[in-house]
């Protein structure tokens, strides 16, 4: 299926996904803006999903590099999670291609108010836990790494929300350890669901490498600018895209 970019999807795209990468770079969830966007622009569902990946996909290479360099990324844990995570977003990339446009929509009709309630609800990492043994550590990880990394292949805002919050209270991850495997794992899944949507045609490669440019230009500009108060904004913001995202998807189904 032939979609054509014009200057209205430039329009509609670019700007949310530089709020998109913005928001990550304060509190995460970037993608419950970023993938919105261009459903909101039309594009249909699985090349929108298929291009979110390219568009994100570059942020999160910069970012987890950023994190090695830092030393956050404890690496015997962070292969077991590679691997798991490249099977889980592989095979979740497989189901949403398999999924017809117009049911996957239904299917969006749920999660996204489930999306929002997590969103109005969510209070973040709580304190750090007593930490497990490794052998512990590594099953827990991994499981974490292939339910994630399969719902970030099938859909994926919120991923590295979810990761962050997963390792910690069911790992017992400390937070920085946490940060930097989710950001690993987030990286794998987006290249092992890209592959996939690649290999399909599903991904606009103009449009994902222009959007590409403007989530960069958000993720540094939110990363340097925005002070820690200002975390409590994102949430007023990622709920009223999604409202806009619900009411587009529920009058397209209809």
């Amino acid at each position: 299926m032939l979609v054509m970019i014009t200057i209205t999807t430039l329009i509609i795209v670019c700007p949310l996904v530089f709020l998109g990468g913005f928001v990550d770079a304060v509190a995460g969830g970037g993608g419950l803006i970023s993938l919105p966007a261009y459903l909101i622009a039309g594009l249909p569902v699985h090349n929108a999903i298929a291009t979110n990946k390219l568009s994100s996909g570059a942020g999160t290479l910069l970012t987890t590099i950023r994190y090695m360099k830092s030393g956050f990324v404890p690496w015997k844990p962070a292969i077991v999670c590679i691997v798991c995570a490249m099977i889980g977003s592989t095979s979740g990339a497989r189901l949403a291609l398999m999924i017809d446009d117009h049911i996957f929509k239904w299917i969006m009709l749920i999660i996204i108010p489930l999306t929002a309630l997590y969103v109005m609800r969510g209070k973040g990492v709580t304190e750090a836990r007593e930490p497990y043994s490794m052998k512990k550590t590594l099953v827990i990880a991994g499981i974490v790494a292939l339910v994630i990394g399969a719902y970030d292949g099938f859909y994926g805002p919120g991923t590295g929300t979810f990761l962050i919050l997963l390792l910690s209270a069911a790992a017992h991850m400390k937070v920085e350890e946490s940060n930097g495997i989710a950001k690993v794992i987030n990286l794998t899944t987006n290249l092992s669901s890209l592959a996939v949507f690649l290999m399909h045609g599903k991904v606009i490669i103009l449009l994902g490498a222009i959007a590409a440019v403007f989530g960069i230009a958000g993720n540094y500009f939110g990363s340097t600018l925005f002070k820690e108060k200002g975390a409590k904004a994102v949430k007023p913001i990622m709920i009223i895209v999604l409202i806009i995202f619900f009411v587009k998807t529920l009058m397209d189904v209809i």
